[in-house]
């Protein structure tokens, strides 16, 4: 009577928690040292889409997830629920306070009730003991274990992708190559990755080609998309994603990597209470892919000018200037493409404007496969000369166009009226450094003998004669 007492509570606690769309459970309140605990999102008769990432939990770490999915007939009605389960460990004995959270699961804000969990000592496994008194034992084990579970292995309905959006390109050209794990919607086989960033660590040594830029989308959680490919469905796991530029007309070659990944063999006589799943290993591996690399057609700055699809944003403070006065220029280039490897436009000063290097500032932005952004010139320019003056015979930059397959020129619209005197007279005063600078660019530079008159060299040659004389006098007279 308390037996069937028992599993009716337990049914009907079943189907009460089947009739809820969402449902985000705990584990116990009681664990041993070398036991789990466990946080569960289980979404009933629909697909689960999205999910926050899981909460961390001081006294608890993160072991990884993972998901499964179970489809039941029920009096000729069909039911299913998909579930993604976080496993916790626990790093010590005592009382774990697990605080109240929020998730938002499937787009809809979810609030989770706290729980104090108590971590006491490694919990030995207990072993069949057939003399057990009948109060000892566990009425639900009897009823929904008995004996020892038989495991099976699933077919899983999974594999490791690595995918282009593009098999040829330009150099300079950027494309995308994503490494993801994609489950189909009818897998019935458990999974969950394994030691994922050392394994990451190594694949990317081999797929990360020598030959280009790359630009990373830095994935920082792992996350499940729904995806569709030839018409199934799957749900898509980034693990690397990033945008490449070839830097020349190599081809650019990923080779097939492996990821091993965690994959449960399940119960063939599945119960309540019972374990009813065992873990083991497989390895996952990619088909190489080989992206062709074509160069650039003929054009004089061929080596030179960037590869993307650009536009201009240019600003000025106003069209009328004043000789003498520095005014600023600023040369927005944006677009899609490899932001990092766009030059300044060249500028030579002149009689009419003098030009100073310009502060170069960009911003990048990595979003749903694309690298787009902004890279700015802001120029201080000064005009000499008064007069009506397009900016464009100054400002120019050609790039190349992989959608037209044409080159093409952002060069400015802006036209301005420039008034004042004219700076030239200014320039020369200031370059005019006297008179006698302007001599010694107008003097023989050749070494010549110092010039001299006879009647100096005379008078020297009396003046030495004098002192000999002297000189003897002296000696003799001593």
């Amino acid at each position: 009577m308390i037996r069937g007492v028992f599993v009716s509570l337990l049914l009907l606690q079943f189907f009460l928690c089947q009739s809820q769309n969402v449902q985000i459970l705990l584990g116990p309140e009681e664990i041993g040292e070398n036991q789990a605990w466990t946080i569960t999102i289980t979404v009933n008769n629909d697909r689960l889409r999205s999910y926050d990432n899981f909460p961390d939990i001081e006294g608890f770490h993160k072991r990884g997830t993972s998901s499964s999915s179970q489809t039941s007939i029920v009096n000729g009605q069909m039911s299913s629920s998909q579930s993604i389960i976080m496993t916790y460990v626990p790093t010590k004995q005592g009382i774990v306070n697990v605080p109240p959270f929020k998730m938002k699961v499937n787009d809809q804000l979810y609030n989770v009730n706290g729980r104090r969990v108590k971590v006491g000592p490694p919990v030995q496994s207990q072993q069949n003991d057939p003399f057990r008194s009948f109060f000892d034992r566990d009425p639900a084990e009897d009823f929904f274990n008995r004996g020892t579970p038989e495991f099976v292995d699933i077919k899983e309905e999974a594999q490791l992708a690595l995918t282009v959006s593009s098999d040829e390109v330009y150099v300079g050209e950027g494309f995308t190559a994503t490494l993801s794990f994609l489950v189909a919607e009818n897998n019935r086989a458990p999974m969950q990755f394994y030691d994922l960033g050392k394994q990451l660590a190594e694949i990317l040594k081999k797929i990360k080609p020598a030959n280009c830029w790359e630009e990373n989308f830095n994935i920082e959680s792992i996350e499940g998309e729904p995806l569709t490919i030839n018409g199934k469905n799957y749900t898509q796991y980034k693990i690397y994603q990033a945008t490449f530029y070839p830097l020349n007309s190599q081809p650019v070659v990923f080779p097939s990597v492996g990821l091993e990944m965690i994959k449960f063999k399940v119960a063939k006589n599945p119960s309540f209470f019972g374990q009813n799943r065992q873990e083991d290993y497989k390895t996952f591996y990619s088909k190489p892919r080989t992206v062709k690399v074509k160069q650039l057609p003929p054009h004089p700055l061929r080596d030179q000018v960037a590869v993307g699809e650009y536009k201009l944003q240019e600003k000025l403070a106003g069209s009328e200037l004043e000789t003498g006065q520095s005014v600023v220029y600023d040369f927005n280039i944006f677009g899609e493409g490899n932001i990092s490897a766009i030059e300044k436009p060249k500028t030579e000063n002149n009689s009419s404007f003098d030009f100073y290097e310009p502060n170069v500032k960009q911003s990048i932005n990595r979003d749903n496969g694309r690298v787009t952004g902004t890279k700015s010139f802001s120029y201080f320019m000064i005009p000499k000369e008064p007069g009506t003056f397009a900016l464009k015979d100054y400002f120019k930059w050609v790039f190349f166009n992989p959608k037209t397959r044409k080159y093409d020129t952002l060069q400015s619209e802006q036209v301005v009226n420039v008034i004042g005197e004219s700076q030239k007279n200014q320039a020369i005063e200031s370059n005019d450094l006297g008179s006698f600078y302007d001599r010694t660019d107008a003097t023989d530079n050749q070494l010549k003998s110092m010039a001299t008159t006879n009647w100096t060299k005379i008078t020297i040659n009396i003046l030495i004669g004098l002192l000999l004389v002297a000189s003897a006098y002296l000696v003799f007279k001593k």
